[in-house]
């Protein structure tokens, strides 16, 4: 683990009126400690599987960036937040680092509190996923068989079948895992760029009976239906995991990324997506992940990743 002192600092205005806290003010920088219900952030610090996915590293600065820009965010309804630091990929061990980010998310997990994975590539997805099946391994089996929902808010499939793993490759891994532990599990990514993906990729997500909507019928005008989509999806499920790649996002809004997107999803509907998520009630872990601070103008792209954070973890 690594510490994520000095990063969390921000303006002081307690000579105002009213409730000024910000979220530099409540924070808890600790691994352990935190209780049900709280939110949790925890960053997986690592550039090991973009590199090998042949994209542009950066991505290990990615944490750090987006709790700068957390810091200063009003509190509001906030009465903790947890830091429990960040898992640090050393080189190319890339499958230790994800182990041990899945060891912290199960710790999370048992402790009833509500994990937020700040990433790193898409990779972290894997590290995740551990941590999750970790987790649900050790509850109770549940009588309905009602399957794991992973709703990907991304621009790629991210679901290669070479190996070792990379960041292109952590669905085809997580379903793979899935398939050897009899786990139902239902993928969906929102949000698919026909120009990003081979065709070859899209016959391997059909094979793998992937739920997925382009990116064309993700603008706008397609939000209610797409929110009528996930509904369905959401009400099948027992459980989800929501992983957001940053990527998704039109360039312009999110230029910090190793794959800008010339189109992308409007801010306005990836949010609106993942609220719904959360409201659901069903949502039990999320990562925001692809975030490359070394490409990111005027901190943009960290200022959407803040927000979205802030969505996902406000009480």
């Amino acid at each position: 683990m690594s510490s994520t002192q000095n990063i969390w600092q921000g303006r002081n205005d307690a000579a105002e009126q009213g409730d000024t806290r910000r979220l530099f003010q409540l924070v808890r920088q600790e691994d352990s400690g935190f209780g049900v219900g709280d939110p949790v952030v925890l960053g997986f610090a690592c550039d090991a599987g973009v590199r090998r996915n042949k994209g542009r590293p950066g991505a290990r600065k990615g944490p750090r960036a987006i709790r700068s820009m957390m810091a200063g965010l009003p509190a509001h309804d906030f009465n903790v937040l947890w830091d429990a630091g960040d898992i640090v990929c050393e080189d190319d061990a890339l499958e230790h680092a994800q182990a041990a980010l899945g060891r912290q998310v199960a710790k999370v997990l048992a402790a009833g509190a509500r994990p937020l994975i700040l990433g790193g590539g898409h990779e972290t997805a894997w590290g995740t996923f551990q941590g999750l099946a970790q987790h649900l391994a050790a509850r109770p089996a549940k009588a309905s068989g009602q399957p794991l929902l992973i709703l990907n808010l991304d621009a790629h499939f991210d679901l290669r079948s070479s190996r070792p793993g990379s960041s292109g490759t952590p669905f085809d891994q997580i379903l793979e895992a899935c398939r050897q532990s009899a786990t139902p599990v239902t993928y969906a990514c929102f949000g698919v760029s026909r120009l990003g993906n081979t065709a070859g990729l899209y016959a391997h997500a059909r094979e793998l009976g992937t739920v997925f909507y382009e990116d064309t019928a993700m603008q706008q005008q397609h939000l209610e239906s797409r929110l009528a989509d996930l509904d369905k999806l959401l009400a099948e499920a027992g459980d989800v995991y929501l992983t957001i790649d940053l990527d998704v996002l039109p360039a312009s809004v999110a230029p910090g990324v190793s794959a800008p997107a010339p189109l992308g999803v409007p801010y306005s509907v990836v949010e609106a997506l993942a609220c719904r998520v959360k409201q659901s009630g069903k949502l039990r872990v999320c990562d925001i992940v692809e975030i490359n601070p070394d490409f990111d103008i005027d901190n943009h792209t960290a200022r959407v990743a803040a927000r979205l954070a802030w969505q996902l973890l406000a009480p």
